[in-house]
Parts: C-alpha cells; sequence; structure tokens
C-alpha cells in the first residue's frame, strides 16, 4: 500500500513488518488489524484497517516515534 503522511510517499511493500495483530474474526464488523512496520532510516508507521464497526472503519498509516512504537509493540505482546 503507498500512502502520504505529511506530504511524503511510503510503501509499506518496501518496508519491514515488525509485528501484526488481529482483533475479531475476519468478517466481523467490529474487527481490526493493525501492522507495525519500520522503513529503512528508522522511521515507525502503524497501519491500521478494519470494520464499519471497528475503531479503524478506512484504512490508514500513522507515523509513529520510537518511543510510541515501542509502546505499542509492549502493548500487543
Amino acid at each position: 500500500m503507498k500512502k502520504t503522511v505529511r506530504g511524503k510517499v511510503y510503501d509499506t511493500d518496501e518496508m519491514s513488518v515488525v509485528k501484526k495483530v488481529s482483533h475479531g474474526a475476519y468478517g466481523d464488523p467490529a474487527g481490526y488489524e493493525e501492522t507495525l512496520y519500520v522503513a529503512e532510516n528508522g522511521t515507525y508507521f502503524l497501519y491500521t484497517n478494519g470494520g464499519a464497526e471497528s475503531p479503524y472503519p478506512t484504512e490508514k498509516l500513522t507515523s509513529l516515534s520510537k518511543v510510541k512504537a515501542a509502546a505499542w509493540e509492549e502493548e500487543n505482546a
């Protein structure tokens, strides 16, 4: 997926997956997934996408600091 964040284009196909977490079953309107990526330059991104009733009804790529990425990993251990 290519996404523009603050005017810069990022491509998840060129990033490394750190961790992926799924909540709910496939097709569940409240289900969603979160995937933490790291780019070659050390920038972290959280990809989120889910059903219409989930916290992430549309796909989104959010830039995270290294500290916030580590906190997300800890919460999802």
